[in-house]
């Protein structure tokens, strides 16, 4: 099984996304983190699940998508897989 290292940035907008969703809804908030935190979890045994982001030509750059969120992460080694950042699907991806 793989270990996963998040990025500072990546915890940044996670906390960045629940601050956002709980101004409506503290509970959906709660929701929301809890399934992207499960989808994430899903690299720990399957580390390739996720596509190759379109925007890098780059093949251990991939996303994994989790509601409106892309979850945009690095295969590091095959014992360890890197959360780069969460981006809310209408923002436009640039460099890393």
């Amino acid at each position: 099984m793989a270990k996963i290292r998040w990025s500072n940035l990546a915890m940044e907008d996670l906390q960045d996304i629940y601050n956002h969703v709980s101004k409506d809804s503290t509970r959906y908030a709660d929701r929301l983190m809890d399934k992207i935190i499960e989808r994430v979890d899903i690299l720990r045994s399957h580390p390739q699940i996720g596509r190759n982001v379109p925007e890098f030509d780059n093949e251990s750059i991939r996303e994994l998508i989790e509601s409106n969120y892309r979850i945009i992460y690095r295969l590091e080694s095959k014992e360890e897989i890197g959360i780069v950042r969460i981006y809310h699907g209408a923002r436009l991806l640039k460099g890393l």
